[in-house]
């Protein structure tokens, strides 16, 4: 249902990624203008993780990352490790659909990996406070 784009041998541009998310493009943008004016990011297209994950871009700070985009067809997910303490600074703000996303993470040391797929903007929302938390608890 959400596939990714997954063809290895053509580099899809930045517009080609948001083209594939459908109407969740714009959502992308719109986390993609967070992510540079609110923590001076930068992005680079990647192909990472191995082949079931497709094409991304990987937003970094100061060589920090802070997370992985990748294009699904209508949607699109961010990918990121996040501490506990993080997570827990802004647990009771999140909806429901943000907390059963960490609830299901992959543990890893004091936190752990999440796929945090973006279909609306309460999503997003969601997700720009979990990301902020991660940002700014280093």
């Amino acid at each position: 249902m959400y596939g990714r784009m997954l063809n290895k041998q053509e580099t899809p541009t930045f517009d080609d990624l948001i083209c594939y998310c459908g109407d969740s493009g714009k959502l992308w943008i719109a986390l993609d203008k967070y992510l540079k004016d609110e923590f001076d990011a930068t992005a680079l297209i990647r192909f990472p993780y191995g082949k079931e994950y497709g094409w991304s871009v990987k937003y970094s700070r100061k060589n920090k990352h802070i997370c992985d985009v990748f294009a699904e067809s209508g949607a699109f997910a961010a990918f990121f490790q996040v501490s506990t303490n993080a997570v827990e600074s802004v647990y009771d703000k999140l909806d429901s659909y943000s907390k059963g996303v960490w609830e299901n993470k992959y543990p890893c040391t004091s936190g752990g990996w999440i796929d945090f797929r973006v279909l609306n903007d309460e999503n997003l929302q969601n997700l720009k406070k979990i990301i902020h938390a991660k940002v700014r608890s280093k």
